[in-house]
């Protein structure tokens, strides 16, 4: 029986030949890592391999680990079995990795995003023979607005909070999210301010993108600085005590599951703003023709509804369990009542 070139299992996604697996979820010996996000770039490896922006970013996060960075493109062997990363276009320094073996091509995405935000190497479609694709939305309601008319809608809002004398208070994950809200923020309207946990990550990527300046809120910042600026905070400081201090303020959140009618009530978020550093439905789509991939592989998100789809288009589809989606997992619950 041939040995499939990618197989899941306890640990992550194995490659057998090579004895190295892509984004482990349990300590293994030699790991590939897509990108710097919690859920697939995990500590305890024995050697790390990743492209070599997100270098630094792992570092920040995992401390003092056994990495090695990689170009794009750049094609290093292990056992015979090569391997290369290719943009994903998802946050900066995000990979898909592709693993070729007696004329055999996998791909696997990681997460990824087509549109180019202008941080991320936009994507890069990869010819294979099978292909990984996450799923978080990969449902027909989710269809993107371009960034350019979100950040611009972003703008306004904070302009007429300032005319009201508010604070806006706009939360987005720290690393990824946070940054691309920044980058296209404008800051004539006024300062941006950040959450430390934003402010350390921001520093990590600040010397590989251009973005604006920014304060970071500390213990002896005076209340008053607040009122009609920014501030960037994640999501878990929501209804905490340290937002208290913004009073008065107005709350916003930037992320795809704002497509879902409730979200923001959900989630007490007075202003929401579809962004996703994920594929929408329609990307998902094109991206899995676009590789002339016949078997395809659907992971993380709307797993069954994407593979039932596929496969009444012809191709040879599945679902794979991971455990990247468990960071999602509460929110795509909760929104699928909204269904």
């Amino acid at each position: 029986m041939k040995i499939p070139l990618l197989a899941f299992n306890d640990k992550g996604i194995y490659c057998q030949q090579a004895d190295v697996y892509l984004d482990p979820w349990r300590p293994v010996t030699n790991a590939i890592i897509s990108h710097g996000h919690a859920d697939h770039s995990r500590w305890g490896h024995k050697n790390y391999i990743t492209h070599h922006t997100n270098v630094p970013i792992i570092r920040h996060r995992l401390g003092e680990i056994n990495v090695t960075g990689k170009d794009w493109n750049e094609t290093f062997v292990i056992n015979n079995v090569k391997f290369s990363l290719h943009p994903a276009g998802h946050i900066i320094g995000s990979a898909q990795i592709r693993v070729e073996h007696k004329d055999e091509v996998w791909v696997f995405t990681g997460d990824y995003k087509t549109e180019d935000d202008g941080i991320a190497v936009p994507y890069e479609v990869v010819k294979c023979n099978a292909f990984i694709t996450e799923c978080t939305f990969g449902l027909p309601a989710f269809k993107w607005q371009p960034q350019a008319e979100v950040m611009e809608d972003i703008n306004n809002w904070w302009m007429e909070n300032k005319a009201e004398g508010k604070t806006s208070v706009l939360f987005g994950y720290s690393l990824g999210k946070a940054q691309r809200l920044l980058k296209y923020l404008n800051p004539e309207i006024g300062t941006i301010f950040t959450h430390g946990a934003i402010e350390n990550m921001t520093e990590v990527i600040r010397p590989m993108v251009d973005l604006p300046p920014t304060v970071r809120i500390t213990k002896e910042t005076k209340k008053d600085a607040f009122t009609g600026n920014m501030v960037l905070a994640p999501p878990s400081a929501h209804g905490s005590i340290w937002i208290r201090k913004m009073t008065p303020f107005v709350t916003g959140s930037a992320s795809g599951w704002m497509a879902f009618r409730g979200g923001r009530r959900r989630r007490a978020i007075d202003k929401g703003f579809v962004l996703s550093d994920h594929c929408d439905w329609y990307g998902l789509l094109d991206s899995i023709k676009a590789t002339g991939a016949e078997k395809i592989i659907c992971t993380h998100g709307y797993t069954d509804i994407l593979s039932k789809y596929l496969i009444e288009l012809g191709y040879d589809a599945r679902t794979a369990h991971t455990q990247y989606e468990e960071d999602e997992m509460d929110t795509k619950k909760e929104m699928e009542e909204e269904l």
